[in-house]
């Protein structure tokens, strides 16, 4: 039996998962601001939304380029040196944000630190339990000549 290759997402899937992430990476910085001492949030509960989407797009726009200039950190480290790129993103996102008016503050380093591990693991737990696995692993056994 030959299974076809899987189909690219349409419009609406690939939506849905942007909203969702969206949604889950507010949970998670709200997790973050409960947890952690040094992070702290007041406003509105919308705002917690717009700190998310904040955080979304600092990572997108910059994580990629951090990644490859500290690629040998991240190497030698065997990945344990993006949890400092999360540290710096979150400090970065808390900066842009006060210049919004949002009051989201981060204390130190060390708060972003620990807020950043927070936030990755409740993305993840929640990502996967949301059924939107953050790694896809297709394995495809092409085998004809059996």
């Amino acid at each position: 039996m030959i299974d076809s290759p899987p189909q690219p997402p349409t419009r609406w899937q690939m939506a849905r998962s942007l909203v969702l992430r969206w949604l889950v990476t507010s949970l998670a910085i709200f997790a973050a601001i409960q947890i952690v001492p040094g992070i702290e949030f007041v406003g509105p509960g919308w705002e917690i939304g717009l700190v998310a989407l904040l955080f979304g797009l600092v990572n997108t726009a910059l994580r990629p380029i951090l990644t490859l200039l500290t690629c040998p950190l991240v190497l030698l480290t065997l990945g344990l040196f993006t949890l400092v790129i999360n540290a710096l993103l979150l400090l970065l996102t808390a900066y842009i944000a006060g210049g919004l008016g949002v009051q989201f503050r981060v204390d130190s380093f060390w708060s972003a630190f620990l807020g950043g591990l927070v936030i990755a693991i409740v993305n993840t737990l929640l990502l996967w339990m949301a059924g939107e696995a953050p790694v896809r692993i297709i394995v495809q056994n092409d085998r004809s000549d059996r």
